[in-house]
């Protein structure tokens, strides 16, 4: 396979960033920002922005263009070139007038590509990274801590009396600057962190919630105190817009910030994606995270963040120590979870930045856009979108399981595309099943080298790429299913589906023939219980059930398990060998759940799983107590959320009958803060009955009084009681008194 598929026609190397602009030529321009050594160097040069429609449609457009005829059958056969983005923007609007098809219409009869960096890698075939390390990549983290007015639960830079405490400043190099409002003005710190921020000249920009929180804060200070927060590389100030992030089934409202030259990381955003992932975090907060990937500091300080107002005023150093470890974490936690995106921005034609929060389907389509566009072919028209039956998942057993072991199908899906050939009809020039042959070529070449070169950094960098390759690997699949796929396919994506559904009821046919006991099937897993006694031994017994299937579909034993928890349909528990418990499954890990309802869960599971389900009554019989008799303080029977809408948003929906009325919401319209969507409260329940309505008595924890305690202690019981009734099951002894 031509390389250029996967990395771009245009071999120059050293390439960080690239900004659109419209300055310096008569027309528009791109300035460059290469890696020569230890020094970047900013280039200048035009370009032309451009669209793709069906020749009839252009025939009578107003706007003066270049025309290029494209090869091919498909519908979008011209390529039009424009002298600059205003004249390519008017023709767009024209084309939406004269057709009747918006720009983001999948059947429209043009395509215009509405991110100027992608236009312009996707023609000249350059990508970001070449040549380059992810360790030369200037990385910056920053965190900030703010003073909260008291009687409020969170910060709000427009509150009088809210200000910045301090600004923590790290970088990939480990150089670490604290700056203290003990010691500065506010505008002293904004000034300084500016300053820090030109001189180290990073590449990116990176926070843990730095788009919802720390820019949004540090630039409204700034505006408010007169100092311009110029950290872009041509000294401008960051460009601001709403933006919405979709990570498997969560969305993300967020402020999304752009930064002249450079890239901004949000790490939350990271997490959220490793977590669609691997189903094993039970937060998303920095210290959390940390804590789970065993990269917090040496004697890292703690504080309650609800107390870092009063804690600076008695003791400012410790607060210091605070925020110097949130950077320290997010150093680390970037280095864990970025390289992927580095790797991937190697090969797309996207910004550094947006491989964080584009789609893994609309990565597909730009690779083949650009394939396409270099071999000057025309370009189809997206598929209407239709359902169709999904992948193959079925629970055999439930309840306590033990010695399961798990076998994985590598890559199923995209296996079966290449064994059966399946790819989109519109693909004329095959590109779609030679990306996909070459990534998993690439991959298992990765995991050969990862095998034969144990070395830590060698291998961190071999694992990043293999990782790397197997997202965009298994997101071909979903490709064919997506609605805005240029190349989409439903019927091949059905195909696909009914071909991995034979397969593996197949298997699990095999499994029930040779002795073996299936647990339950997850689309492309299988756990199950091996043969009390295999005629020839486990080892035999596993070469026997690969070699049963068919050519070019491989098979990886990747976990045994003390026992297994099977509760229902992708809700499962496990218990390690080691002793180590994963939940997978919303009714599980379910974030909806109180932090008491959290950890009484686990330790529930937990006990079910070491078989000692006779203590089960007992350990609910000692939470109640707790509650009964308030031990706990108020957070552990808080809930935290987040708003998805504007408080004016959401009141217009519940006036239109859309919406139910909702605690968080309900606190935010009765609170003095103008609060946002995005925002987060924490709040608790008061009252003395156990069946309460939560949005009229719910109180900010902000607000709770530990001399006066009014939580609903009859509310809680009642969820403890049923939490332990829905998951004791057959080990259920005696009632709750409530």
């Amino acid at each position: 396979m031509p390389s250029d598929l996967l990395y771009g026609h245009d071999g120059v190397e050293g390439l960080v960033a690239v900004e659109v602009v419209e300055k310096r030529f008569p027309g528009s321009a791109v300035e460059l920002f290469f890696r020569r050594g230890e020094e970047t160097v900013r280039e200048s040069a035009a370009f032309e922005p451009y669209l793709w429609a069906a020749e009839p449609v252009l025939r009578d457009c107003p706007v003066p263009f270049r025309r290029r005829d494209l090869a091919g059958s498909a519908a979008l056969n011209v390529l039009a070139r424009f002298a600059t983005w205003r004249d390519a923007h008017k023709a767009r609007s024209w084309l939406a007038r004269a057709t009747g098809f918006s720009p983001s219409a999948p059947n429209a009869p043009y395509l215009f590509l509405t991110d100027a960096v992608q236009q312009y890698l996707t023609l000249s075939g350059r990508v970001l990274f070449r040549g380059l390390p992810f360790d030369s990549l200037r990385r910056m983290q920053v965190d900030i801590e703010c003073a909260t007015t008291d009687g409020y639960e969170f910060c709000n830079p427009e509150r009088e009396g809210d200000r910045i405490l301090a600004i923590a400043v790290g970088d990939s190099t480990g150089r670490i600057e604290v700056l203290s409002g003990a010691e500065r003005s506010e505008k002293e710190l904004l000034t300084r962190f500016v300053e820090i921020v030109s001189d180290r000249d990073p590449d990116v920009i990176e926070g843990h919630n730095i788009f919802n929180f720390d820019l949004p804060y540090l630039t409204e200070r700034a505006a408010r105190l007169g100092v311009r927060l110029g950290i872009g590389r041509d000294g401008s100030v960051p460009r601001r817009r709403a933006s919405r992030l979709s990570v498997g089934e969560r969305t993300i409202s967020y402020e999304r910030f752009d930064v002249f030259g450079r890239h901004v990381v949000d790490t939350l955003f990271l997490v959220h994606a490793y977590d669609i992932a691997h189903r094993s975090l039970d937060g998303f907060g920095l210290k959390q995270v940390a804590a789970h990937f065993g990269i917090s500091p040496p004697n890292r300080r703690y504080l309650d963040p609800s107390r870092i107002t009063s804690e600076f005023r008695a003791h400012p150093d410790r607060v210091l120590e605070y925020v110097r470890d949130d950077v320290i974490e997010t150093r680390e936690l970037s280095r864990l979870l970025s390289p992927s995106g580095f790797i991937q921005a190697g090969m797309l034609p996207m910004s550094y930045q947006n491989t964080a929060v584009r789609g893994h389907a609309t990565k597909i389509d730009a690779l083949m856009i650009r394939a396409y566009l270099q071999r000057e072919t025309a370009l189809p028209v997206p598929s209407l979108s239709r359902g169709f039956a999904g992948g193959y998942t079925d629970v055999f057993v439930e309840g306590i399981v033990e010695n399961v072991h798990h076998c994985d199908v590598r890559s199923l899906y995209p296996s079966l595309m290449l064994v059966h050939r399946i790819a989109p009809r519109s693909d004329e020039l095959g590109v779609f099943l030679k990306l996909l042959d070459a990534l998993r070529t690439l991959r298992i070449d990765a995991k050969r080298r990862l095998r034969e070169n144990p070395k830590p950094a060698a291998a961190n960098a071999l694992d990043a790429l293999q990782g790397a390759f197997k997202i965009l690997i298994n997101s071909f699949y979903g490709y064919l299913g997506f609605q805005q796929g240029r190349f989409n396919d439903f019927d091949a994506a059905e195909r696909v589906t009914e071909l991995g559904r034979s397969l593996l009821q197949d298997m699990i046919g095999w499994l029930t023939r040779h002795g073996a006991r299936p647990v339950e099937m997850d689309t492309d897993g299988i756990y199950f219980v091996p043969p009390a006694e295999p005629a020839r031994g486990l080892d035999s017994f596993r070469r026997a059930f690969a070699a049963s299937l068919p050519e070019g579909i491989e098979i990886e034993f990747d976990g045994e398990y003390r026992s297994m928890y099977s509760y229902k349909m992708k809700n499962y528990a496990l218990l390690g060998q080691d002793g180590e418990m994963i939940l997978k499954g919303a009714a599980l890990k379910s974030r909806g759940l109180e932090p008491f309802q959290r950890d009484f869960l686990r330790k529930l599971i937990r006990l079910k799983l070491e078989g000692r389900a006779s203590e089960i009554a007992a350990l609910r019989d000692a939470f109640a107590r707790a509650i009964r008799e308030r031990e706990w303080p108020v957070e552990r029977l808080a809930k935290t959320e987040t708003l998805q809408d504007s408080p004016s948003t959401y009141t217009a929906k519940v006036g239109k009958g859309n919406r139910g009325r909702n605690a968080a919401y309900e606190l935010a319209l009765r609170s003095e803060r103008e609060y946002r969507a995005g925002d987060q409260l924490s709040y608790y329940v008061t009252g003395d009955r156990k069946s309460v309505a939560v949005y009229r008595h719910a109180r900010l924890v902000g607000e709770w009084d530990p001399k006066h305690r009014d939580e609903n202690v009859a509310y809680y019981l009642a969820k403890l009681d049923a939490l332990y009734k829905k998951f004791a099951g057959e080990d259920a002894q005696g009632e709750l008194e409530l």
